[in-house]
């Protein structure tokens, strides 16, 4: 599972060597905070998967990695499995991508997280999905 990383400035998004195979990304995906317009929770990410995969990798219903090419942009897509919680994050139009769906075990704290109105509150940098999620 992807790592989360979260400071004042971005959230990095950290893929392991399989997951940059998977996405077919050399690196990690860096979202600055100021471009986060919108943040969601929801309990069926899936529903949100829009698009043709543009490079990516796809099992129906057990994994999607990668790009998303839709009308509306591009999205950065990491979700596992079923029935796990999921986060859309919706950013500003002058960046790589549109949306980030990804899910992880951490949802709730991820929002919660990316929702904190004084960003000088946040600390420095916050681990909040390792790799045995």
């Amino acid at each position: 599972m992807v790592r989360l990383l979260l400071d004042q400035a971005q959230l990095e998004i950290e893929l392991s060597g399989v997951e940059r195979l998977l996405t077919f990304r050399k690196e990690s995906v860096r979202v600055p905070r100021a471009a986060i317009r919108s943040v969601q929770l929801t309990d069926d990410p899936w529903t949100w998967l829009r698009g043709v995969r543009r490079p990516g990798t796809h099992i129906v219903g057990r994994l999607a990695a990668g790009s998303w090419q839709r009308t509306a942009g591009r999205d950065f897509v990491m979700l596992r499995g079923r029935g796990r919680d999921g986060v859309v994050i919706t950013l500003d139009g002058e960046q790589e991508f549109q949306r980030v769906l990804l899910t992880t075990s951490h949802a709730r704290d991820l929002v919660a997280a990316l929702r904190l109105d004084d960003v000088e509150k946040a600390a420095d940098v916050t681990d909040l999905a390792g790799r045995g999620d």
